[in-house]
């Protein structure tokens, strides 16, 4: 209740400062609360029809990002020679700028889906690999000592202890991929989309529809908060002795 209350308190703050700064600027630049809501309400079908597709890219890109990233990690972890010579990639793939891969992506794979979700998973793909890379490293070598000495295979000394081990670092970088994942949709709609809540407000933008605009933005923020929350719950479930006191 004390964190439920504090956030309330917070996000009445950031309206109460958001509805301030609008009365003393102009409607073309920054509209209001309610403003915005109006917005929301007078298009709903529009902004909620594009918020399905740009959420399909967000899921489906998290979806390849865990599956790529959990078998790099595994990868990584059960080779010296493998994790020496692809980690130095794995940092470099997120050394390029975004905004100059996007038109790549969609001149590579046309204007569907596939760049959307190509890009979502460069964006997520690095965070959660390198988290469950530091989880599985993570485990006393000792467990893994004893459990050798007492026969364990490689394949039951991994599911049995450096997998639950790795759950939490597993969870932070699920938690931060798909914090990031709304921009990585956001940016592969800008460099070319048909439609999408990213393309959307783009065009609201650019044709002076600021309430619409803002609530499109509001909506992308929604859409992060909610994955984090989901990834949060997922983890209070999957790894419940971690928020033992």
């Amino acid at each position: 209740m004390r964190r439920v209350l504090l956030a309330a308190l917070s996000l009445a703050a950031l309206v109460g400062l958001w509805a301030f700064a609008a009365s003393r600027t102009d409607d073309l630049l920054l509209a209001s609360p309610g403003q915005t809501w109006g917005a929301f309400t007078d298009n709903r079908s529009l902004l909620l029809d594009n918020a399905w597709v740009t959420l399909q890219e967000v899921l489906l890109g998290l979806l390849v990002a865990v599956v790529l990233g959990a078998l790099a990690a595994f990868a990584m972890h059960r080779s010296h020679v493998v994790r020496d010579a692809t980690y130095p990639l794995l940092v470099a793939s997120q050394a390029i700028p975004i905004v100059v891969l996007a038109p790549l992506f969609i001149l590579a794979f046309d204007y569907g889906m596939g760049p959307k979700i190509a890009i979502v998973a460069l964006i997520c793909f690095f965070p959660f690999t390198v988290n469950l890379l530091d989880g599985l490293r993570s485990l006393d070598p000792d467990v893994l000592k004893l459990m050798r000495s007492m026969g364990a295979s490689r394949g039951r000394m991994l599911r049995l202890a450096e997998f639950p081990a790795a759950l939490p670092g597993a969870f932070s970088g699920l938690r931060i991929a798909a914090t990031v994942s709304v921009i990585g949709a956001v940016f592969g709609e800008w460099a070319g989309a048909d439609k999408g809540l990213g393309r959307l407000v783009l065009i609201d933008n650019n044709q002076l529809e600021t309430a619409r605009t803002y609530a499109g933005v509001v909506l992308l923020a929604l859409m992060a908060v909610a994955l984090f929350t989901l990834v949060t719950l997922a983890e209070r479930i999957a790894i419940p002795w971690r928020n033992t006191p």
